[in-house]
């Protein structure tokens, strides 16, 4: 009762109260503040267990966003020393202003982030929408404006379910299983073997057409080059699948030049899906706004959080560009049903790898709502998901503000500049 109180008096003023998880009577004054009473009194960093790429450039840690309120926020994402860093510039900050502090860290410490920068702002972004929902009693997509759909669909790269011996059997199965498309990707390219392009390429022309009449076409399928290829082959490949329709062709090039896409897109009519190596909107926009592609593969953490994420749907939906989401952690996935759920009604799908979610010891069971190939809205306050750091390992705690701060500029009106 007394933390009930607490948090009470902290969001919205003595006057106003809260009936269960609703706001029924709010202080005429709150609408024009600009801050709660909340505010971060510690920043927690763990790894989990299991995971097997360990690496600053793909971490999957776990954070815990504490306030002097008792609320806790989790995320995922980021690398022990680009969260210390951002979590140095959080403590004794408001929660509630998210987008200003999303400003603060990206705009502070004086260069421009980088991706991995990108993937630990995202994981305490992320964090502090769960604080939120929390806090006011309903789950993380009313805060983005309401549910747009019941449900995303998803399609499988793999199909751990089936105990198919081979690939078509496997596709037939993820199809059969609900799932709206079954991902492949090109033959050879294990890494023990050199890569011979023109071979490859003619074997995944073939291998394509044997997943295609696996599963009866209609889009029930979609390949990944994985930038494996020079330009000369991927145009050939694509051509070749012309034909059967896949739901997407994705990453046909390499990454590092986004502006070839222009030459792409005038040598092939297969739909282009680009995206996952991408961080924030500035990597992906031009190639939206000039219609380049038709699928963007950005995803939660790496773009940066929910709201920035958020911006791209807004972006894509304006030209006509859909939402495919590369698969990340499984804490990442429960906020990406969030952020889709609330978003435009263009078109979407969302990656799970083998076909199924993650079911993670250091979460409670049902933190996603999974039927019949499909991933449901989950109405728990916050991104509904429990956590138990108990079943993870403890990396730092972050309690002090940095000793090393960076000037940033505020305009008039009191909104971060670059320095």
């Amino acid at each position: 009762m007394q933390r009930r109180n607490f948090i009470k008096s902290a969001l919205i003023g003595s006057t106003a109260v809260m009936a269960g998880s609703s706001l029924v009577k709010a202080n005429p004054a709150f609408a024009n503040r600009a801050a709660s009473s909340l505010k971060i009194t510690k920043i927690r960093y763990y790894s989990i267990p299991g995971y097997n790429k360990p690496l600053f450039n793909q971490a999957r840690g776990v954070v815990e966003i504490e306030t002097n309120g008792g609320i806790i926020g989790i995320g995922e994402g980021g690398s022990k020393d680009m969260i210390e860093q951002c979590a140095q510039m959080m403590i004794g900050e408001d929660p509630f202003r998210i987008e200003h502090l999303w400003q603060y860290l990206y705009r502070g410490m004086f260069y421009p982030p980088g991706r991995e920068k990108l993937h630990a702002l995202g994981a305490l972004e992320m964090a502090l929408w769960d604080i939120k929902g929390k806090a006011l009693g309903v789950p993380v997509y009313d805060l983005l404006g309401g549910s747009t759909r019941e449900f995303v669909e998803c399609y499988a790269t793999g199909f751990r379910a089936s105990k198919a011996t081979t690939e078509e059997q496997r596709a037939k199965d993820c199809i059969n299983a609900g799932l709206r498309t079954y991902r492949i990707g090109p033959t050879g390219g294990s890494g023990e073997e050199r890569f011979d392009f023109y071979d490859n390429a003619k074997k995944t022309i073939e291998f394509c057409k044997r997943i295609d009449a696996a599963v009866g076409g209609g889009g029930k399928w979609a390949i990944d080059l994985h930038t494996r290829f020079d330009l000369t082959e991927a145009i050939k490949i694509c051509n070749a699948l012309e034909a059967l329709e896949p739901y997407f062709v994705e990453d046909i090039v390499r990454s590092e030049n986004p502006g070839v896409y222009k030459t792409v897109r005038t040598m092939t009519k297969v739909p282009i899906a680009v995206g996952e190596q991408f961080g924030d909107r500035w990597d992906i926009n031009e190639l939206i706004e000039n219609r380049l592609i038709d699928y963007s593969r950005v995803t939660i953490p790496n773009s940066g959080g929910l709201l920035e994420f958020k911006k791209i749907c807004s972006m894509a939906e304006t030209h006509y560009v859909g939402m495919i989401p590369h698969f990340t952690g499984p804490l990442s996935t429960a906020a990406l049903v969030h952020v889709l759920g609330s978003s435009s009604p263009s078109r979407c799908l969302m990656e799970l790898g083998g076909g199924e979610p993650e079911r993670p010891p250091y979460f409670n069971d049902d933190y996603l709502l999974f039927k019949n190939g499909k991933l449901y809205l989950n109405p728990a306050p916050g991104l509904g998901v429990k956590f138990d750091p108990k079943k993870v390992t403890f990396v730092m705690e972050v309690t002090t503000k940095t000793k090393f701060p960076h000037p940033f500029l505020q305009s008039p009106d009191g909104a971060i500049h670059n320095w």
